[in-house]
């Protein structure tokens, strides 16, 4: 089957854009009601007033659209496609020479351009918008001391060493880029045999482009049955660990971009740590289109007969069916490779591969 864009192909996309912008309004506008109102118990802390919980919620919003968008695709792809079947559009459309197939690629068109816009949504202004809104509410009830209550108690391994730290924040430099400060710095080393074989106290550590600085340093060394004391006014400290992947612990996973994850799981894999949850929203990150195009293109052939008698009703709950059944799916593979320790490419492939089995069982049948 060749592909040709053809006049309908503009319309049937109209269409479905229409509904799928409508139903993504309500629901996301829905969550932010919500989240909205959920943000009235914490009025009233520190300086935070309603306008800083209004601006909380409105740089949230594209994440919320991004979480949202899958579920308003499929129900309103079938709204839409279920309009047209009702009004013999489908039928006459069928009548030309228009396979089902066919007029599913148009589907799929029309919604990898939303989907394209979401992807790139969910790696700059998702996040982006997350950091500020956090950023306005730590503001607002802690005052000057946001940034330092953002790194205060923050712990990292390192090797054999654990770093915990009582505050610090980012600073630019005249030159371009940042460098973090990290106060009152405490690094336990540990020996072969699970003891502490040294404990480092310093002043501050500071990383930038050239790697980590410990200034005002006190270092106790237990031997034996000894203990050594030393200090040194500076030193350099030979560390993997960097900047992005200190702040990146300190955020949710589901608020990191993708290169943010890949780092944290890198350093978690390189430290022994467990970095399943980031792992799990790392490759999510990576099947989302194929997710959002199998879950429409399985609900598809419903468009052609079942609801051409369907009212709104009908449509709206086949398409909450579709979108919960898909998430109950998705959410099990995960859980499974979470519990059986599988890679997660594999769980994340499970559930569009079944829809898109799905959607060419229906097709085959509604053919016969």
């Amino acid at each position: 089957m060749k592909f040709r864009p053809m006049r309908f192909d503009l319309y049937l996309g109209r269409a479905v854009f229409g509904t799928v912008l409508l139903t993504w309004a309500v629901l996301v506008g829905l969550d932010v009601v919500m989240a909205f109102s959920g943000e009235f118990k914490d009025v009233g802390k520190g300086n935070y007033t309603l306008g800083h919980a209004a601006a909380w919620v409105l740089y949230t919003v594209p994440r919320r659209a991004y979480t949202f968008f899958p579920t308003a695709a499929v129900i309103g792809s079938l709204m839409g496609l279920g309009q047209m079947a009702a009004t013999s559009e489908l039928t006459a459309l069928r009548a030309l020479g228009l396979s089902r197939k066919r007029l599913s690629v148009s589907v799929a068109i029309a919604l990898s351009l939303l989907t394209a816009v979401m992807v790139l949504s969910g790696e700059t202004l998702g996040p982006w918008g997350q950091s500020r809104a956090d950023a306005i509410r730590a503001s607002a009830k802690y005052g000057s001391n946001a940034t330092e209550s953002k790194y205060f108690g923050v712990w990292a391994r390192e090797g054999d060493t654990f770093l915990n730290a009582m505050g610090g924040d980012e600073q630019l430099l005249p030159e371009g880029g940042t460098r973090l400060v990290l106060r009152d710095v405490r690094m336990y080393q540990i020996g072969e045999n699970g003891r502490i074989a040294s404990f480092t106290r310093a002043g501050t550590a500071e990383h930038d482009a050239s790697g980590w600085k410990l200034n005002n340093i006190t270092r106790d060394t237990f031997g034996e049955r000894s203990v050594t004391r030393e200090t040194k006014p500076t030193e350099p400290w030979d560390s993997q660990l960097d900047a992005a992947a200190l702040a990146s612990g300190l955020s949710k996973p589901r608020n990191l971009t993708a290169s943010d994850l890949r780092t944290s799981i890198e350093y978690r894999k390189r430290n022994g740590l467990d970095a399943r949850d980031y792992e799990d929203i790392y490759w999510s990150r990576w099947f989302y289109p194929l997710n959002v195009l199998a879950l429409c293109l399985a609900a598809v052939p419903f468009a052609f007969g079942s609801l051409r008698s369907g009212g709104m009703g009908k449509r709206l709950f086949l398409g909450i069916l579709f979108a919960l059944g898909f998430w109950l799916l998705q959410l099990f593979f995960g859980r499974m490779a979470g519990a059986l320790k599988f890679d997660y490419r594999i769980a994340y492939a499970l559930p569009p591969i079944v829809m898109l089995v799905t959607s060419g069982l229906l097709f085959r049948r509604k053919s016969g």
